[in-house]
């Protein structure tokens, strides 16, 4: 057997529970993971794999890559939660390798795999890296990007330029100019701090590199223009990244100081790592590796502690490097209490939500999340509470069992936590949250139209119904889903499903 053949027994099966397991198994989630995947199954309706549309009007949200690989899986799969997901699940898989490919050939091996099994077993990386969105692939071609930045700053080859370029390339065609932005920056502020911008300018401008940086994106963002013109130009660029940095969309604002909790629920389990990581910040920016990677994840920190628009999974765009950091740091951990609190607290947390169902719907003031959260407490997979008091006893267990080193002992409880995550937790929100959207879908699919959704916005409901719907005021004979609540202003119609506050009517 090769020396490092474990390395890769141990990455696949954080892989294969991180990302994979039971990824098939729930509905898609509304907002997001419903728009992406409508937009690509509606490629398929209108037979246009160039513009993205939701229940037929344009979507400048993202740009096109994250729905053609979609697409891809589709064709395989049918169109299924697991199609659409598959994608974002195999880029997380790449970035976990990424990883341990950079800091192997940075430092060493065994580092390298501390620090890829960090970036596959936290919470943050976990959850996007099953999500039907372009964030996993956006990481993807971010990591990427940085790794050869760095390694063109160590090496001064021409394969990381052109590495860089084209990494960067395909994240403008995944997510717009952020896939330019924070390399950029963060490679401005190395650098300058180096006293290389020689060297940047170079690597910046190298023709074959500006190539590919414009080639690959420019095509379809052409083509777009030209089938939607200055509509295009006016939601993607305008109102989708000038205006989400300049101030809140959809409700979606915070404090300045939104990302540092957010931070530490993005790492758990290894929350007490990454604060030791802090500690440890003066003495790590001593070294070229450490300065690159807290100027990686400060950049992104501030940035989007800046930015209107304040969402948890942006602060994943700086997540590798803050990870990597807590990996060099797991030596000098010496409470193994403290170490493994913050995952207990959490397993805790997760252990007590059926008994508190009731109380926690209570406090809730929107009458449409009241209706939707009442009597869901049935809704849990069952032995939901067992599952995670034992991860919370587990990791108490684990303070005192000394034998087993903490890094082990932290990694371990972090696949045992995202196994438990994927069986247990996600099913049962997917049940809570888009069980009626679900039921309703299966129940109009075989329906006749025509199809209106009123007075609401999920998506997953025209993906798994596969039906466009159409966003307008009811009239006789459509089938409608909307709210409870609005029944009473309907026109005569007889009611197919009501169920916490969800309903699917036909009118007469």
């Amino acid at each position: 057997m090769p020396r490092y053949a474990p390395h890769y027994v141990l990455l696949t099966l954080a892989a294969v529970i991180s990302f994979l397991v039971n990824l098939g198994g729930v509905p898609l989630f509304d907002l997001d993971e419903g728009a992406f995947s409508e937009a690509t199954r509606e490629m398929f309706v209108r037979g246009d794999f160039i513009s993205p549309f939701v229940n037929g009007v344009p979507r400048f949200d993202k740009p096109v890559l994250i729905h053609w690989l979609q697409a891809a899986s589709m064709a395989i799969f049918g169109p299924t939660p697991f199609a659409f997901r598959l994608p974002s699940a195999l880029a997380a898989t790449g970035w976990v390798l990424l990883v341990y490919g950079f800091i192997a050939r940075v430092l060493d091996r065994d580092t390298a795999l501390r620090a890829a099994l960090l970036v596959a077993t936290a919470l943050g990386i976990m959850v996007i890296g099953r999500a039907a969105t372009a964030d996993a692939l956006l990481n993807l071609w971010l990591v990427a990007a940085m790794f050869g930045i760095y390694l063109y700053f160590l090496e001064r080859r021409t394969r990381w330029i052109l590495l860089t370029h084209a990494a960067m390339g395909l994240g403008f065609l995944t997510k717009g100019p952020i896939a330019l932005l924070i390399p950029g920056a963060v490679a401005l502020l190395f650098f300058a701090l180096q006293r290389e911008l020689p060297a940047l300018w170079r690597a910046a401008f190298h023709p074959l590199g500006l190539v590919l940086l414009i080639a690959i994106p420019l095509p379809w963002y052409l083509l777009q223009y030209q089938a939607q013109g200055m509509a295009f130009i006016d939601g993607f660029f305008g109102t989708h990244n000038v205006e989400r940095f300049s101030g809140p969309m959809e409700g979606h604002a915070g404090s300045l100081f939104y990302y540092l909790p957010v931070a530490l629920l993005l790492a758990l389990p290894y929350t007490t790592p990454l604060l030791r990581a802090v500690r440890e910040l003066p003495e790590r920016v001593k070294s070229p590796l450490g300065l690159y990677l807290w100027l990686w994840f400060g950049f992104v920190l501030v940035f989007f502690s800046l930015s209107g628009t304040k969402l948890p999974h942006y602060l994943n765009y700086g997540m590798t490097a803050a990870l990597i950091l807590a990996a060099l740091a797991l030596s000098a951990l010496r409470s193994r209490t403290l170490a493994l609190l913050p995952p207990v607290l959490f397993f805790a947390a997760l252990a007590a939500l059926p008994p508190l169902w009731p109380h926690i719907t209570a406090m809730q003031r929107d009458e449409d999340v009241r209706a939707l959260l009442s009597g869901a407490e049935g809704l849990f997979v069952p032995g939901f509470g067992i599952v995670f008091a034992l991860l919370a006893f587990g990791g108490i267990a684990l303070m005192l069992a000394r034998r087993l080193s903490l890094t082990r002992a932290l990694i371990g409880l972090g696949l045992a936590g995202n196994l438990a995550l994927a069986l247990w937790l996600v099913p049962s929100l997917a049940a809570i949250q888009q069980g009626p959207i679900a039921h309703a879908a299966e129940l109009a699919r075989n329906q006749a139209g025509p199809y209106v959704m009123w007075g609401l916005n999920t998506p997953s409901y025209s993906v798994h119904s596969g039906h466009v719907q159409e966003r307008r005021e009811p009239r006789p004979g459509d089938l409608v889903l909307t709210r409870t609540r609005k029944l009473a202003e309907l026109p005569p119609h007889e009611v197919l499903m009501d169920e916490r506050g969800y309903a699917l009517v036909r009118l007469k």
